[in-house]
């Protein structure tokens, strides 16, 4: 017997062209981890864990020891359920299907009679209950993603009204503190460099203790259309994980991780 269709009023994404792996499954959500994971009610091939690739949702202690909250993260989880819980949804892949965790690594998109695929990526960064996360091995739609996030940032809401998730600027001192952590941090580039194949993208006066983009020499390719040389004197948006190397430090891997500053930034 069917199972009737619940009346929600969604916003409804269109779905763009196919992604690089054109195949996908069918799946029932069971169960809400947080807010970019869910459980199968049966598993696809021997999984039934499903990481919503492509964004990151504040996150949720999980089992592990001496782990905060983050700000919104029942919100978030909240959000997701709302949109998905109960439902059939269609996986679309356009990179790397797995990761270590044997998670599915997916795009999700309602698949239920009657109702036009509403991508749950999509909608999660419209209500500002995410932000963008993407990878190396997995870009299909990131810049539909940035696009999203950034009219949520612009309207403050969901996380880009809470001071945890703010855009940080790249001042050194400022950044220690948050090592170790996933930042969006947005600020001039003040110089770049090419060194043995890798390139540096400079903020502050000292490369030694100032924040530095680097992208690694194997990495480099992937960004021939945008020449990060030529990056000096432009501001723009940087996205990943603060490291400490010669001061605070964020590799970026693939260019979807850098943006050009062309809307107002956020308080």
């Amino acid at each position: 017997m069917r199972r009737p269709i619940r009346t929600l009023i969604l916003m409804v994404w269109a779905v763009s062209s196919a992604p690089a792996f054109a195949d996908d499954f069918l799946g029932r959500i069971a169960e809400i981890v947080d807010g970019d994971t869910v459980l199968l009610a049966e598993p696809i091939e021997d999984s039934r864990e499903i990481r919503l690739v492509g964004i990151q949702a504040p996150k949720l202690p999980l089992g592990r020891r001496n782990f905060k909250t983050w700000p919104l993260a029942d919100e978030s989880k909240a959000a997701l359920a709302l949109l998905a819980l109960g439902r059939t949804v269609r996986l679309r892949f356009g990179g790397v299907r797995k990761d270590r965790y044997n998670r599915w690594l997916a795009h999700l998109e309602i698949a239920e009679d009657g109702i036009a695929a509403l991508w749950l990526q999509g909608e999660m960064l419209r209500l500002g209950m995410a932000r963008v996360y993407s990878f190396r091995d997995n870009r299909w739609r990131v810049a539909e993603m940035l696009a999203l996030e950034r009219e949520a940032r612009a309207a403050g809401l969901g996380i880009w009204g809470n001071s945890f998730y703010a855009i940080r600027d790249p001042a050194a001192d400022a950044l220690k503190p948050l090592l170790g952590s996933f930042q969006v941090i947005e600020g001039r580039v003040r110089a770049t460099a090419k060194i043995k194949g890798t390139v540096y993208l400079n903020f502050g006066a000292d490369w030694r203790t100032d924040f530095t983009v680097t992208i690694e020499k194997a990495d480099v390719p992937l960004f021939a259309d945008t020449d990060p040389l030529r990056l000096q004197g432009a501001r723009i948006r940087v996205r990943g994980w603060l490291k400490d190397r010669n001061g605070p430090m964020i590799v970026a891997t693939h260019p979807e991780q850098i943006e050009p500053v062309t809307d107002r930034r956020t308080p």
